[in-house]
């Protein structure tokens, strides 16, 4: 794959054969699904914002046959109930050393790095981008994390960075057209 700089954002010149490999994409949740912001209320009460253009991205890879996956260093009911809303295939929740969580991810599901694509922002994420086939860090990630990755988002972490990449996923696989064609008609199927 060929990577270019232009007008400060990393965009893609050229993707090559390796996007065609991508069979399941693993996203960081706090800073990338969200803005990073969490509210915190009595008890154990925890909030967070999801983007729905993220929600609909993760439609849309679904509908494509990508598995999704979510690797977090927090445990949160929210996320929970978000990747459930969503039919998230594997959720790894509390995992501070998410390379521990990858590899069972990996062995879980006969994948290799290869055929990953691992969207982070922030220091716990890097060990997963250094071995990824496509490694992604959101427009307003850590420096340290926009060097190792392969792609940076135009978008922030939280406000469809998510949808993004999906979409430059499903362009790359030359699904796109044939993907939202068949969400649009499923939509229309069930009256909406």
């Amino acid at each position: 794959m060929i990577w270019s700089e232009h007008g400060g954002l990393f965009e893609m010149k050229a993707i090559g054969m390796g996007i065609r490999k991508i069979k399941m994409l693993l996203l960081d949740v706090d800073g990338v699904m969200t803005d990073g912001g969490i509210f915190l209320g009595p008890e154990a009460i925890e909030l967070k914002k999801f983007h729905v253009q993220d929600g609909m991205g993760i439609a849309l890879a679904k509908a494509a046959g990508l598995l999704v996956g979510i690797i977090t260093a927090r445990d949160s009911e929210a996320v929970r109930r978000r990747a459930k809303e969503l039919g998230i295939d594997e959720v790894q929740q509390g995992v501070f050393r998410k390379e521990e969580g990858y590899e069972a991810i990996l062995k879980k599901y006969g994948l290799r790095d290869e055929e990953m694509a691992y969207m982070g922002d922030d220091l716990l994420d890097i060990p997963i981008l250094k071995r990824v086939g496509l490694s992604i860090c959101v427009a307003n990630g850590a420096e340290e994390v926009r060097r190792v990755s392969k792609y940076i988002t135009k978008r922030k972490g939280g406000e469809g960075a998510v949808r993004e990449v999906v979409e430059m996923i499903l362009k790359g696989t030359g699904k796109k057209k044939q993907v939202i064609s068949s969400v649009l008609n499923r939509h229309k199927a069930l009256g909406g």
